[in-house]
């Protein structure tokens, strides 16, 4: 069973949760699975004048996606940082790139979930991955959330990410807060969770 986690990361956060969704997929026996960028719609000027070139270092060594491969796998978890309550337009150029895919039905039946970040904890975290399913659902994916089985959504110890339409966490407003040990294991979980639905599916 072949599991494709595919990010988009501005400033590190998104790549770190999609780092922890893999390492969640990989404890499912049977499961290879490969990481791959959205491809970059910005020029390096305007990355520049973000503060976002440094960052992006940490995760240039992973390939950005071919938008044919997405038909390889048999499950799909997209990552993409919030943008108004919705994804980042990087993202969305990708996806309006499967085109050819959904008239042939390529992805009817796979199975497919998202993770994001905000800058903020109210900053559109669950309209970003509702919004994003939308587009799953016309693709024909099946759609795999974070279920209230992670109890880590439910704390009332700290700020944190997550919900039952899938894993997330909070950057700040200068990218000063790194994922939590409690939203990477909400990542996990949702890579596991949804690796095991697509083995049983695949099987």
């Amino acid at each position: 069973m072949k599991l494709l986690v595919l990010f988009y990361s501005t400033y590190g956060h998104t790549y770190q949760m999609a780092e922890a969704v893999a390492e969640g997929a990989r404890r499912v026996n049977g499961t290879e699975v490969v990481l791959r960028r959205a491809p970059e719609t910005l020029s390096q000027e305007v990355l520049e004048k973000q503060g976002a070139v440094e960052a992006q270092k940490a995760f240039a060594h992973i390939p950005e996606a071919a938008v044919d491969e997405l038909a390889d796998y048999d499950a799909i978890i997209f990552g993409t940082p919030t943008r108004y309550g919705n994804m980042i337009g990087q993202m969305s150029e990708f996806l309006a790139t499967t085109g050819k895919l959904w008239s042939e039905g390529a992805l009817v039946g796979k199975v497919g979930g998202v993770f994001t970040s905000s800058a903020t904890q109210h900053g559109g975290q669950e309209s970003t991955i509702l919004n994003f399913h939308t587009s799953l659902l016309h693709l024909g994916l099946i759609i795999v959330g974070l279920p209230y089985s992670f109890q880590g959504q439910m704390t009332l110890d700290e700020i944190t990410g997550g919900s039952p339409y899938g894993a997330s966490t909070i950057a700040g407003g200068q990218g000063q807060r790194q994922p939590s040990e409690n939203e990477l294991n909400g990542a996990r979980y949702q890579g596991e969770h949804t690796a095991k639905i697509a083995k049983k599916l695949a099987s």
